[in-house]
């Protein structure tokens, strides 16, 4: 709610109920008028020719009203008062960081029960929502009592957001095969890492759905790289500064295609906060850098990969027929143990800015 406000020369100061506050200027309001005049509520759309408005603008009157819930402002470019309510700047802060405020940063031991889940159970609102809140905050789930058959991915998928179209197809499904030109086709040991590190849009989610097991080995690995991005920032902010800054690219070769990209291992945003870990050592194309800088890389791949195969930072679990590991790609290191035997697995990719939709719109941020 807000508490009072202050008409500046430029902006207008905004107090709010818990003690924080802000300026807000003037061109940025009124270039966020929602009214009629303003904005489509159709299509969503901004109307505003915001190139038309003069820096010279400035508010002739502005008062809170709804109890806090609302202030209301007369523009000196306009005869209607604008309304803008306090969710709305307080979502648009600029002293505050609300990305990842409700994240756990786990270990192995603070993984619960709570990430299984029944397929039953996610098919109701309130089920769904709650797979949705448990996926967010941990970064993994794993769905049980699944019908073991391809159709069962889209329609988990489908739920979420859209099949997304890949090298591998869109939906698949796969067994150990020779002939494929990519490590996961194999029966060895994968050590944790993020896929498609050679797309410049990697994946958001990854969906793994187990529809035969006759084999020993071959658990699922998962590992919180967030959780290892602040335990390095902790510890060492040198090998953080690298990690966050060096572009490592990545590349696959194989199946007709040529695909490189590249991006740093802690992808950060315009905040400095933490939005994706990206690592694959196993498609980490060949690069160079200035001698020492170079060594200095491979001393901060070295920690970090170090600590990504300490077992304490390891969920693992063996898949049963019938269950799906589901997966956030930019945050979570996901592996496999060795096996000898038929592991059938059914799977797909979904974009992370559908992941981010869904989330949205059930208000998890």
């Amino acid at each position: 709610m807000i508490e009072s406000i202050k008409i500046l020369p430029n902006s207008l100061h905004v107090r709010f109920k818990n003690e924080i506050d802000d300026n807000f200027p003037n061109i940025w309001l009124r270039d966020h008028a929602k009214d009629e005049e303003n904005w489509d509520y159709r299509s969503n759309q901004r109307k505003t020719y915001t190139a038309s408005l003069s820096f010279k603008l400035f508010i002739k009157e502005a008062s809170v009203i709804d109890d806090g819930k609302y202030i209301k402002i007369l523009w000196s470019d306009s005869k209607k008062v604008i309304k803008y309510s306090a969710k709305f700047l307080l979502n648009h802060l600029l002293k505050k960081s609300v990305k990842n405020k409700s994240l756990i940063l786990w270990k192995k031991k603070q993984i619960s029960k709570k990430i299984f889940l029944k397929y039953n159970t996610i098919l109701s609102k309130v089920g769904f929502k709650e797979f949705l809140k448990n996926l967010y905050k941990f970064g993994f789930c794993v769905i049980t009592d699944c019908k073991t058959e391809i159709e069962t991915v889209k329609n988990i998928a489908n739920k979420i957001g859209y099949v997304r179209q890949s090298i591998f197809g869109g939906l698949w499904e796969f067994e150990s095969n020779e002939d494929m030109a990519d490590s996961a086709y194999t029966q060895e040991e994968l050590r944790p890492h993020t896929d498609s590190t050679y797309s410049n849009d990697a994946p958001g989610l990854q969906l793994l759905l187990c529809c035969d097991y006759e084999a020993s080995g071959g658990e699922s690995i998962m590992v919180d790289g967030f959780k290892i991005a602040n335990i390095i920032k902790n510890q060492d902010k040198k090998i953080f500064d690298i990690l966050s800054n060096i572009e490592v690219p990545g590349k696959y070769v194989g199946d007709g295609v040529i695909l490189e990209a590249k991006r740093p291992i802690f992808k950060l945003n315009s905040n400095k906060e933490l939005v994706q870990v990206s690592f694959n050592n196993y498609d980490r194309a060949e690069f160079r850098l200035e001698n020492q800088l170079m060594v200095n890389f491979y001393k901060a791949i070295k920690k970090f990969d170090n600590l990504v195969n300490e077992s304490e930072f390891q969920w693992r679990h063996t898949l049963k027929p019938g269950e799906l590991l589901i997966f956030n790609n930019w945050r979570v290191l996901h592996g496999r143990g060795s096996f000898k035997g038929k592991r059938k697995m059914a799977g797909c990719y979904i974009n992370m800015e559908d992941f981010e939709s869904i989330c949205k719109i059930n208000g998890l941020y």
